[in-house]
């Protein structure tokens, strides 16, 4: 099954395999099954055609995968260019929800492990 050019998993429930699509979550998912009336324990293959047309429809009326990275990115587009505080976070590639970054910033500042030391590196002895 594809939706939106994107693959949906035959061996994950519907579920699950929903949130393969950008934008889409587990409650977002639940909510699109119970719209479609759908079973949450169902997998793609057990679908008929019907059923997965309703769930592409319903997909397809939500803000999901390019047009959402096209409203986030210029979100953020818009911060820095009015130079709002969250926007010079961004564009330092620094937490910007208040997060403390002496220790935990590591996944967005990228996983840069400063130890202590002397500094000076080793002489070779020859």
């Amino acid at each position: 099954m594809r939706i939106l050019g994107i693959t949906i998993p035959d061996n994950k429930r519907l579920e699950i395999g929903l949130t393969s699509l950008y934008g889409i979550g587990r409650t977002t998912a639940k909510k699109i099954l119970a719209e479609t009336k759908v079973e949450f324990g169902a997998h793609p293959n057990d679908l008929s055609a019907e059923q997965e047309a309703e769930i592409r429809k319903e997909i397809e009326s939500r803000k999901v995968e390019g047009d959402l990275k096209r409203l986030v990115a210029g979100n953020v587009k818009r911060l820095k260019d009015i130079k709002s505080y969250r926007g010079t976070r961004h564009a330092r590639r620094l937490p910007s929800r208040g997060q403390r970054t002496k220790t935990n910033s590591r996944t967005v500042r990228g996983n840069v492990r400063k130890t202590m030391g002397s500094g000076r590196r080793k002489v070779e002895k020859t």
